[in-house]
Order: structure tokens, then sequence, then C-alpha cells
């Protein structure tokens, strides 16, 4: 068995210590989401807290881990003798991003259910997490069909499997633990929202700091086991210091005074729904019982409105979670004024000043070595601004929200058109405010991966017919499995009212829902573009579509061309949020190598084909359709190039747009030629948008099948 990294051993990472340890004082908290850069320790942290939850008496045998004392009574094992007891230790079961929704939700026999009338279940991931943890590694990759799984059984706190009316249900209370790297991509809001706590780490600058990780992480690598011993009494300490907080939580006071305190904090924050209002109550109490203390204190408020809020804050799109804590503290000292009255008297201090009772930076800290094994470090890391260690007044990790400076670029104009790559350059301007786009869909039927963009079959959506299954049978086609077992009734010598189902005659269901897409963004940045209002436009355009893209679970990738050659600004990412930081930062100015950026685009969906054949891309070329690049001595012009890769990328079978961003009252319709090189659409900026009525009538259209082609 392998032996897990101690909790104790853990180099800094406070703020992610405390809230894993409140969450284990009380469990209605609601679970963390640890969000940070790869190689954080993340994933060591979550798995080293299992190892100190206490014990969990179960009904014995039961699959579904039934507290004997309140035996759930649609258990699928039930009815449970009594007095039929046992504890052991709190699992904590691991969902893997690729695992599918028999493995999460359980697996039902179908063929047993209708020949014998017999519900056969084998119980899923969430069976094994009730009463325990689910983690989930690099949640924000998962799919959204188990996203919608997850997220109906934490908030219902029970699971259904249910096939063409045959179903089971079983209890399902779990902590949700969940890890992601933001690079990667963001969670929809409503997954967010159920995590009760947020973290950001990021690995440590101080060089003593990460001397002690690599150390104690070589000591564990070389000897577990011998490693885990010498942390052994801090983790037995961290236990029994776990069991007392739990122990005095329910005797914890969370007074009108400190109600109207997180009232007052959420509505300053502006927070969606109540939510945050009681994850934050449940919070602030968990802290004072961590704390040794049986009232609620400002501190516990503030430091619960750091954890709980920063994930649930109104924001513009595109901006990262966090808090300003300059914001709260004026939010807690106007409640003060307003209501003088002291805290009532706190009683005893907690039993020390460290998440692990060793002192005031806890067992981990690189600053007090003494007393404290030799060697090893865990993959830990802490905040960029890391709390005091959580104590008698607990700390979180500072997650002030960054102020973004205006972009640069005052000078007007078109920028020029100066040869080189940074030829005329002007700096960066803002993107104007976003808004609705119309919806761009790839023409065909897709088989690639669950989205909300262009039609597809998919494992959910609508039944569109039948075959016979692939693999393990999910979706049960009722009327064709009748139909192709009727005939052999009498041959197989049916006598009573039963249908006699063989496997040969199960039929499973094709169904037609939407997929998500690679959208490639190609955006001309040279001279033609850069006046500021109209590349002002240009971004905000770009920046609604990216919007979109999000909403749909597309992958996106970004492409620029201006100077003398193109840029693959943002390799094809699931993260839209890096999108639009690369698109924010854009500077503008020289020519137009328009060829130069479709030729780039077109090497770049060559090798996303091979790494991803079933994602179908789509095209979106941001340009007035300028091309002004240098001429080649006797070569093609800079047009004759551009049109010649633009009928390569057509020849290809790609799906394209061209968003014309010519201005003016003179127009030259260059990108509306470009256009019909493409075989694709030409779009307005004006007719980008949703509410436009040209909108209306128009859809993606490609002529060309041979998608495939290399």
């Amino acid at each position: 068995m392998t032996t897990t990294y101690p909790f104790s051993a853990i180099v800094g990472m406070d703020g992610l210590r405390l809230a894993l340890l409140l969450n284990a004082v009380s469990p209605a908290v609601g679970g963390v989401l640890v969000r940070g850069e790869k190689g954080t320790a993340k994933s060591t942290a979550v798995r080293a807290i299992a190892s100190l939850l206490p014990e969990v008496d179960v009904v014995a045998g039961c699959r579904f881990s039934c507290d004997p004392a309140a035996p759930d009574p649609s258990c699928p094992d039930g009815p449970h003798e009594p007095d039929t007891g046992e504890a052991r230790p709190a699992r904590m079961v691991e969902l893997p991003v690729g695992a599918s929704e028999d493995r999460l939700v359980g697996a039902l026999d179908i063929e047993r259910a209708l020949s014998d009338g017999v519900k056969a279940f084998e119980p899923g991931l969430l069976a094994d997490a009730h009463r325990g943890v689910l983690y989930v590694d690099e949640v924000n990759l998962l799919h959204d069909h188990l996203i919608d799984l997850l997220l109906d059984a934490a908030a219902m706190g029970a699971s259904y499997v249910e096939r063409e009316g045959v179903s089971v249900r079983h209890a399902a209370r779990f902590l949700l633990v969940g890890t992601m790297n933001p690079e990667e991509g963001e969670l929809r809001p409503q997954l967010l929202d159920r995590f009760g706590l947020t973290v950001e780490v990021a690995a440590s600058r101080d060089t003593d700091e990460r001397v002690e990780v690599v150390r104690r992480r070589l000591a564990y690598d070389e000897d577990p086991e011998g490693f885990a011993a010498r942390w052994a009494a801090d983790e037995d300490a961290l236990r029994e210091r776990i069991a007392a907080a739990r122990a005095l939580l329910p005797g914890v006071r969370l007074g009108e005074r400190a109600l109207r305190q997180i009232a007052a904090v959420c509505a300053g924050f502006e927070v969606d729904g109540m939510r945050a209002d009681i994850v934050t109550a449940r919070t602030a109490t968990a802290l004072a019982a961590w704390a040794g203390r049986t009232d609620v204190r400002t501190e516990d408020v503030r430091g619960a409105a750091l954890l709980a809020l920063p994930h649930r804050r109104r924001r513009a799109p595109f901006d990262a979670p966090g808090l300003d804590e300059d914001k709260l503290d004026e939010i807690l000292r106007r409640f003060e004024e307003d209501d003088p009255e002291p805290d009532p008297d706190p009683g005893p201090e907690g039993p020390d000043d460290g998440p692990d009772g060793s002192g005031p930076e806890g067992p981990g800290s690189a600053d007090d070595p003494g007393g404290r094994p030799e060697g090893g470090a865990g993959d830990g890391a802490r905040e960029q601004a890391p709390p005091a260690a959580p104590g008698p007044e607990p700390a979180v990790p500072d997650q002030r929200t960054a102020e973004h400076e205006p972009a640069g670029g005052e000078a007007e104009g078109d920028g020029g058109t100066g040869g080189g790559a940074a030829g005329g350059e002007r700096a960066a301007v803002g993107a104007a405010e976003p808004f609705r786009t119309r919806r761009l869909d790839v023409p065909g039927l897709g088989e690639g991966a669950a989205g909300r963009r262009s039609r597809a079959r998919t494992a959910h959506g609508r039944t569109t017919g039948a075959r016979r299954p692939r693999g393990t049978l999910s979706a049960l086609h009722l009327t064709a499995t009748v139909r192709a077992a009727a005939p052999h009734q009498r041959a197989r010598g049916r006598r009573g009212p039963g249908l006699l189902v063989r496997r040969d005659d199960l039929r499973e269901a094709v169904r037609e829902g939407r997929e998500g897409n690679l959208v490639l963004f190609v955006v001309d940045a040279s001279g033609s573009m850069a006046a500021r209002k109209r590349m002002s436009a240009i971004k905000g355009a770009v920046l609604s579509l990216l919007l979109d893209a999000y909403q749909r679970r597309d992958k996106v990738g970004l492409i620029t061309f201006r100077g003398a050659d193109a840029e693959l600004a943002l390799p094809p990412t699931s993260s839209v949020d890096a999108a639009a930081v690369r698109l924010e930062r854009l500077p503008t100015g020289g020519r137009t190598p328009l060829a130069a950026g479709l030729l780039k685009a077109r090497d770049v969906l060559r090798v996303e084909r091979l790494r991803d054949p079933s994602r179908r891309p789509l095209l979106v070329v941001v340009t007035d359709g300028r091309a002004t690049e240098a001429r080649r001595s006797g070569g093609a012009t800079p047009v004759e190039r551009a049109g010649r890769a633009a009928r390569m990328l057509a020849g290809d079978g790609v799906a394209s747009v061209v968003v014309d961003c010519e201005s003016g009252p003179v127009r030259l319709g260059l990108a509306g030629a470009l256009a019909r090189e493409l075989r694709g659409t030409p779009v307005t900026l004006d007719e980008l948008r949703a509410d436009s009525v040209t909108a209306l009538v128009r859809d993606v259209r490609t002529v060309s099948t041979s998608r495939r082609a290399a």
C-alpha cells in the first residue's frame, strides 16, 4: 500500500491547509476548490488530508456506506438488520477526468431488469464517496455531462440511475474537493458555486522555503514509510485537534451581530444568491471552533469571507476570482461604526498557534526546523502573499484583486504601413464592451466532445435512431429492443407474460446533441487596423466571440499577423481566459501579411487534426481584407498570395467566417472577396451581434466535404 505524504510535512500553503482543515472540522462548509499553477502540490495536500479525517460508522457489508444509526430507507442493499455497524476510515474517492457516466453513477444491468425484473446494480464512485471525500483533479477539464451529474448529486444528496423507467436511488453526500490549473480553462459558474471555499496557490519565491520543499520531498521519495513515521506525532496532534474542534463546534454561538456582518459583506460584494451567506456563516463558525472559541469574532467573519466569496462575487467576463481586501476591511469598518457594540467575551484561546498545533508557523515552516525531521519536502508551496498560520486569529491567503492598468497607445491614425515586424508599432488599446454574439456553427454532423455549438452525435440529446451497442450499454432504445426480441419469443419457448430478451436483442439509442469545436481566431493587427477606436471595437468583437466560445465549451487559439510575419499568440487551449489576456495586450502597427496569417492557421489546424481528429475547427478571420506585405521580386502580389492561401484552407474543408472590419464611407470589399476564396461567410461587426436583423438570415457554409484532408 502506498504511503501518503504527511499533511503536517507540507511546507507553507497556509491558506490551503486551513481550508482543508476547516472542512475536516465542519463538512457542512461544502468542500474546497484549489486553483493554482502546475507543480504546486495541490493534489499532494488534498490526498494528505484524507488520512486525518475521523472514522465513520457504517452498516457492515453495505456497499453504500449507510449509517447504522439512520440507514437510508432507499438503499439498494437494504433493508439493513439492526446492530450491524462497524467503524472504518473515511474514504477519499478520486474521479478521473476521462471517467464514463456509468463509472460515476453506477451501472444497471438492463438485460436482467427486462427479463428477470431484478435491479442488478453496480455502484459507482458517487456511492463510494458517500460520507467521505470526492476528489476531482483537473476539475475544469471534466466533461459537461459528468459535471451535471455532480451538480445534481451535490444539490440533492442522492444519486439517481435511470434506464428506460428502471431506476435506482441511493444517498450520495460527500465533501467535494477539486484542483485546477486556470491556464487550462475555467469552470462553469454552476459548478464553481458548489464549492464552499476557494484557495489560490502559487510556488514560493523564498529561497529557503524552496530548499526545504526539495529536501523533504527527496527524503520522502527515498523512504516513504520512514519519513511518515518521523511525522507521525504531528499527524496525531492534528487528528486530536480536529476531533476537539468537531466536539466544540455544536457549542459555537453565531450571534446576531456576526450574522449581520456576514450579510453586510455579501451584499457589499454583490454576490449571487444566498449560498455565499450560508457558507460564510458555516466557515466563520468552523474558524472559531478551530481556534478553541465558542463565539464568532469579526476576524472569523473576515477570514471566512476571504475563503468563501472570491469565486462568488459578481465580476466582468474573464476576470479571475479574487476579493479586494481593502473593500472588505472598509465594509467591516463601516459596520463597526454603525454598531460599535463590542464582541462578547471570546472565552479561552485556541490550544496553539499553528494548524497542526506546533507553533506560530506550523511544522511545515522553513523558519522553525528545530525538532523537525531532516530532509524531505512535499511538493508544497505557499501563496505569493501568505498569511499568518491559522490559530486563535486564523488568517487566509492574500487574495486581493489585481488592478489592471489602462492600455497605452494614445496616438490616433492608421499606424502607418512601415515595414518590419515592429514598424509603426503602437501600444495596445483596451477592448470595447463585449456583447452577445450570434451562434456560428460548423455545418454537418460531427462526433466531437460534448459542447453547445455545432450538431453532433452525442451521449445526450434527442433520440434520432437505434443501433447495436458499442461496448457497455448505457442508453437503451426500448422500442427497438422489443422489436428485435419479439420475432423470437416462440422459438425461445415463451409461456408466460414476460418478454424473453437476449443480449443480441439489445439496442442503444443514437442521439443528437451539440459538440464543442476548435475556434481558431486569426486577427489582423497591422497598421491599417491601428486607429484607436477601431481597434478597440475589433477587440471587443473578438472578446465577445471568446465569451461565446467559453459558454459553448470550445477550445480556442489565437493567431495574429502584422509587420512581416504571423505569430501563434496562443496555441489551441480550453483556457478562454488566456486568449482574452493575449488579446488585451495585442499591439498594432506595420504592414499586413495576410497570407502568412492564413498559412499559419493551416499549419495549426493540421497539427490539431492529428491530436484531436474528432474536434471540428471553425476559422474566424478578423480583418479588413487588405494585404500590404513587401512584394517579392518576380513573385505574386500580396493579394494573390493571400488568395492562394485561402483556397488551400477551403480545399481542406475548413468552415470559416470572415469578420469584415472595414469602415468609413469608401469601402473596397476586400474582406468579402477573401470570404469567397475561403468559401466561408462574410460578417460585419454589426451583423455579429445576436440582436442584428441581418444576423438572423446568415449561416456558416462550406462546400467542401474533405475536412480531414491534410
